[in-house]
């Protein structure tokens, strides 16, 4: 039995142990020997063709399975580069005298003397910047918390249809435009409006909203989170849709209160939300709404009422000076991407992942 036995071993014996080796085979007895890219010892050499070829094959392979979602895709990238990134060439404007009926490229070439008004402070420009940072400030402070906290006291309904009711009504202004909210707050606050006409009914002194310049900022502000802040709610609801339950259920295990769960449950939770909003506010910090304040800027007059949106528009639109309008606009952009690149650097340092990770 024996000799049996050492001869049908000798005979499955390959007589040629470099085969193996040529081919890449192990022919170890550890997990993954005789497969194919084995050593032996249950490892593998870069079977298959991700190995072979590294990432540029799994790029191909990723590439046509995924060829028809990337045709789908191809209309709305040539829109983005048709109307957002083509017209960026426009800007040469700021460095020519530009005139329409000459052309972009046969008009004289200034270099930065459009920038002059910049520059040099020119005073209506220096109002209008004011003017903008003020506005801006007001509205990061008192208007960006705002649909943070809907949120919160949407999230907190327990009755779904009472929830829903109240998000169809605040979403609603969202869908008006700026004429006709300013016409709503018209014939509210005006002069001969309903609040007015009520106070002169009971013999009380009328209030002067509309018109008044040192009303203008509280107004506008008003405006702002009427229209848009139940819009900005859906963001901070689906966010706290993705909150664990469990977190709550442990912090009232350990005695926690509902303002307790609010503040070291719920806003940590959405914190990487509220950061990249932020971020995305300041990169808009020099852009305050050119139609509700153009709507009501003859009101007031340009001394409260003049923004950098508003500047470019009369001095290039109407004032046809486009060279000087083209050159703020320029800056305006500029200045937009170095505050958003370093809040967002400035939420890096904080552990925060903000717009983009590192």
């Amino acid at each position: 039995m024996a000799t049996e036995l050492e001869t049908t071993s000798a005979a499955g014996r390959d007589p040629r142990p470099g085969r193996w080796r040529r081919l890449g085979l192990g022919r170890g007895t550890g997990r993954g020997a005789g497969t194919r890219g084995g050593d032996g010892a249950g490892r593998t050499h870069g079977a298959g063709p991700a190995g072979a070829h590294g990432p540029r094959a799994s790029r191909r392979v990723r590439f046509r399975r995924d060829r028809f979602l990337l045709l789908l895709g191809v209309p709305g990238l040539l829109v983005v580069l048709l109307f957002n990134y083509v017209p960026l060439i426009g800007n040469v404007i700021a460095f020519k005298d530009y005139q329409p009926y000459i052309g972009i490229w046969d008009s004289p070439w200034v270099g930065f003397d459009n920038f002059d008004v910049i520059l040099n402070g020119d005073p209506a420009f220096v109002n209008a910047l004011t003017n903008t940072l003020v506005i801006s400030f007001v509205q990061i402070v008192v208007v960006f918390p705002v649909p943070i906290a809907l949120a919160l006291l949407l999230n907190s309904m327990l009755s779904e249809r009472l929830k829903r009711v109240a998000q169809s009504i605040l979403y609603l202004p969202h869908f008006m435009s700026w004429v006709v909210v300013v016409a709503i707050f018209q014939h509210m606050l005006g002069n001969a409006g309903l609040l007015n006409n009520f106070l002169r009914s009971h013999d009380w002194a009328t209030l002067s909203i509309f018109g008044n310049p040192d009303m203008f900022l509280t107004l506008i502000t008003s405006q702002v989170i009427w229209k848009d802040a139940g819009w900005g709610t859906i963001i901070f609801l689906a966010a706290l849709s993705r909150v664990d339950m469990e977190l709550y259920e442990a912090s009232a295990v350990d005695g926690a209160s509902r303002l307790r769960q609010l503040w070291h449950v719920t806003l940590p939770s959405i914190r990487g939300v509220i950061v990249l909003l932020l971020i995305l506010k300041l990169g808009d910090v020099l852009t305050v709404g050119f139609e509700q304040i153009l709507l009501q800027q003859q009101q007031v007059g340009a001394d409260a009422a003049e923004v950098l949106d508003t500047y470019v528009y009369f001095n290039g639109v109407i004032g046809g000076n486009w060279g000087v309008s083209a050159a703020v606009g320029l800056v305006k952009g500029l200045v937009g991407v170095v505050l958003v690149l370093g809040a967002n650097k400035v939420a890096h340092l904080l552990g925060e992942r903000g717009v983009y990770s590192k």
